[in-house]
């Protein structure tokens, strides 16, 4: 092992050249780069309406009314055109000979996209409008679900267009605005005597109705594609159920359907505490996965969209801050898919970071090439109103963290808040964060320390990047320091210019031992010496080969290159 390890050690310094074992590198800004091995995750990916393979779109929507899929009772049509939500809708027959892969609404809650004999037929006298002013029906309706249902089966059943290979995923229940499934048409029915247990019991057999369908209405497993529904609510909806109907969300993924989410451009809000995702507030203020939640099984999707930034009614004069936080913010959530509008999405302003989210997107701790953590503290308004659940800080939420976590940590890694302040980005809910954090050497805290999740890599690892991205302000001297086989060791220092701008610095170590053996369980700290604090924003621990190494054994990989491009 020793002598694989000098030889591994070797390549690295041929590949990286001026990259010692313990090399550092400076950059201005954000550090994207990926090392070259990296490959997107299967069954990942951007997807939009139409698909624009420069920006590695490949998935175009299908779009289909239920009027126009079934125009008279049992009756079922793939030529007949149709419309919802402003939208004119070609044929299916016409959209399916599209060979590229696809994924699909169909438009059903609206009194203008569902069949009119299902009106007449289940004797529905109510409808309610949306902010689009768009009336919806009682999708909960039995007979109006019922029929619904009888449409899935000859489509996904009988025609077997679950089975389509080019076939990604399927928003439902297909409503209400956008096919969304917000509350707002719940709460107007609500407000007109619906009941909560009325409701829920539909709900819940709804949710069943739909994965069997998929799955096909049998016992065999060969058949089953229930990872393609994608249930369109979200945790914690706002109605007057209160906190009836907070979990609904989570339901539905326990009923066997991913799940998506329309708004994580407001990555502070209504985000944090998201048990759909398997995410929690804990009482550190720090969310936490649940990396065993059954919405984590490879197959299932996992979405949000990401394309309002001036558009849809936000705008922001620093894209690029709102669109780098509404990224980590749906990387953090373990997104799969995420869509995308080219344009609107600044994907051609941005390209090194969008590539870094398309490359990170699905990815497990074992199979990711990287861990992070946004060091920051940011309020989440939401809490500010629902009391279902608290922490000693609340409404203030620590970081953005996948497998890297940092904490402070006694009795010298207490950390202040960072000096950039934003508030209200987007929207007033977006409330107020604080980005990065910094050391308190006049208060003793001359540390930062960071722990690796176990699943990325434990024990002793092979070569490793650290880039940690930091504010060039003053002229303090710091360093990463971790545990290797010859102890404590210390990277090269880092001697800050006072340019006040924002930089990335990249350490190269070959002999790190990730085992928790600093401070209260860390794997490694930055120092920060002298009288002068430092600031991080950013920190990412990268592998820079393509094996996954934990501590009963090594293997060498492929070491690739590694550029440095920066944003």
């Amino acid at each position: 092992m020793g002598h694989l390890r000098e030889v591994f050690a070797a390549i690295v310094i041929l590949v990286f050249g001026a990259l010692s074992v313990h090399g550092q590198t400076i950059s201005d800004g954000d550090d994207w780069s990926m090392p070259s091995w990296v490959q997107a995750s299967p069954g990942t990916g951007f997807y939009s309406e139409e698909i624009a393979p420069a920006f590695e779109v490949h998935v175009r929507s299908v779009d289909v009314s239920w009027r126009q899929l079934n125009p008279a009772q049992g009756v079922y049509s793939t030529s007949t055109t149709g419309a919802a939500q402003g939208m004119n809708f070609p044929s299916l027959a016409d959209q399916l000979a599209d060979q590229s892969p696809f994924w699909m609404r169909i438009w059903a809650s609206g009194v203008d996209w569902a069949p009119e004999w299902v009106v007449a037929e289940c004797g529905i006298t109510q409808s309610w409008p949306d902010y689009d002013d768009q009336e919806h029906l009682p999708i909960w309706d039995s007979c109006v679900w019922g029929h619904l249902m009888n449409l899935y089966r000859h489509f996904f059943i009988d025609q077997n267009l679950r089975a389509d290979p080019r076939f990604r995923f399927i928003y439902v229940p297909g409503a209400f605005t956008w096919c969304e499934f917000d509350f707002e048409i719940i709460d107007a029915a609500a407000g007109d005597g619906l009941t909560f247990p009325t409701f829920n019991t539909w709900f819940q057999q709804a949710m069943i109705d739909m994965v069997e369908i998929f799955n096909g209405e049998n016992t065999s497993t060969a058949d089953d594609y229930s990872h393609k529904l994608v249930f369109t609510g979200e945790d914690y909806p706002w109605s007057r159920w209160d906190e009836l109907d907070d979990l609904l969300a989570r339901d539905a993924v326990s009923a066997g359907l991913g799940i998506r989410n329309g708004i994580t451009e407001l990555s502070n809000f209504h985000l944090s505490h998201i048990p759909a995702y398997g995410t929690t507030i804990a009482a550190d203020g720090h969310m936490v996965t649940d990396e065993s939640w059954q919405l984590f099984d490879g197959k299932r999707v996992i979405g949000t969209e990401n394309e309002c930034y001036n558009d849809c009614g936000f705008s922001t004069t620093d894209p690029y801050y709102a669109v780098k936080m509404s990224n980590l913010k749906a990387l953090q959530m373990r997104v799969n898919w995420l869509y995308v509008y080219p344009g609107p999405s600044y994907m051609a302003t941005y390209p090194e970071h969008w590539e870094w989210v398309r490359l990170s997107l699905g990815q497990s701790a074992s199979t990711s090439p990287d861990a992070w953590v946004a060091l920051r503290e940011a309020e989440d308004r939401y809490w500010l109103e629902d009391d279902s659940h608290t922490w000693p800080n609340k409404p203030w939420v620590r970081n953005l963290e996948r497998w890297l976590v940092h904490s402070d940590v006694a009795p010298d890694g207490q950390s202040r808040r960072g000096t950039d302040v934003r508030t209200g980005v987007l929207d007033p809910d977006n409330g107020t964060a604080y980005e990065g954090r910094r050391t308190d050497i006049a208060g003793g805290q001359d540390f930062l320390y960071f722990f690796v999740d176990e699943g990325f890599v434990s024990g002793e690892a092979p070569a490793m990047g650290i880039k940690v991205t930091f504010v060039d302000t003053g002229t303090s001297n710091w360093r990463v320091e971790y545990l290797s086989t010859a102890g404590m060791t210390q990277t090269p220092s880092v001697s800050n210019t006072d340019s006040g701008t924002v930089k990335t610095a990249t350490f190269t170590v070959s002999d790190a031992v990730f085992s928790a053996g600093l401070t209260e369980g860390a794997d490694f700290r930055i120092y920060c010496g002298g009288a002068e604090d430092l600031e991080v924003r950013f920190v990412r621990l990268i592998k820079l080969s393509s094996s996954v190494i934990f501590a009963d054994g090594f293997e060498s990989g492929d070491t690739g290159a590694w550029s440095s491009s920066t944003q």
